[in-house]
């Protein structure tokens, strides 16, 4: 995690949030967006602060999912542009220890080498894709929206590019980016962009359910899986067998392994220990 250190993390009990909100349980840690009255969209701070809290979720060993959801009906508008143009309408978060480098949401979320669900429950417009499209399952509600309107606003979804066109193919970048067409709940998962359409009444349910099946998996192996499979795009095609090979001889000879094959044999529940 690149903005903040697991030493930062340290001081996480200390830090008062002023648009999130935080809770952990049953190996769960939950994100939430509040800032409604704004319709979510984050501030320097605010970005800060999800951040933060993902930088938390990765470092701490007894979170194996993480889930983002949010208040109001918005789930997240994208950028406040005025805070980040005029940084005197930014209200600071000085409990917050000093990042590394600027922060940029898209390369936040990369970092978190956990599974995380984004519970969208309302429209997702702009920068709030970098949400989305950094989390590992996106489950919505067939009421919600989708849309990138900054061409109309005469600018341009340019980090958003990069997190998009590691779920749907360029050509479809440009058209949504272009047009700054409003697409529905059915269409956004036509193109890949969610995962699960459902009924707002079952949402939450359908989360928790995910989250449980998530949770009762080795976190060792799906950490490794999923760091694995973000350095395999910067080794040479010739040299992607032999890498994974390498992962997956270490990760044999970890407690996780060992006692996911002797409950196996035994036919019982692995109690996982993350080593």
């Amino acid at each position: 995690m690149r903005f903040y250190t697991e030493e930062d993390v340290q001081s996480f009990d200390a830090v008062r949030f002023l648009y999130i909100k935080t809770s952990l349980a049953d190996h769960i840690f939950t994100i939430t967006l509040n800032r409604p009255h704004k319709r979510n969209a984050f501030t320097p701070s605010m970005a800060a602060e999800i951040t933060f809290a993902l930088a938390f979720a990765h470092y701490h060993s007894d979170v194996r999912c993480v889930i983002i959801n949010a208040e109001g009906p918005v789930f997240c508008a994208g950028a406040d542009l005025n805070a980040f143009h005029d940084l005197s309408a930014n209200t600071e978060n000085t409990s917050l220890p000093a990042a590394r480098e600027e922060i940029r949401l898209g390369d936040a979320f990369a970092g978190l080498l956990k599974p995380s669900i984004a519970q969208v429950e309302g429209a997702v417009i702009a920068g709030g894709f970098l949400i989305i499209c950094g989390c590992t399952f996106v489950i919505c509600t067939n009421e919600c929206t989708f849309s990138l309107p900054e061409v109309k606003r005469g600018i341009w979804p340019m980090q958003v590019m990069a997190s998009l066109l590691n779920i749907i193919p360029p050509r479809k970048v440009l058209e949504m980016a272009i047009t700054g067409k409003t697409y529905n709940a059915d269409e956004a998962f036509r193109a890949g962009l969610v995962t699960s359409v459902t009924e707002k009444e079952s949402i939450a349910e359908q989360v928790k359910t995910l989250a449980a099946e998530i949770c009762r998996n080795a976190p060792l192996a799906i950490q490794s899986g999923m760091e694995a499979l973000m350095k395999l795009k910067h080794i040479p095609q010739n040299e992607q067998h032999a890498f994974l090979k390498a992962q997956l001889d270490h990760l044999l000879q970890t407690e996780d392994a060992k006692e996911g094959t002797m409950a196996f044999k035994e036919k019982r529940s692995p109690v996982w220990k993350g080593k």
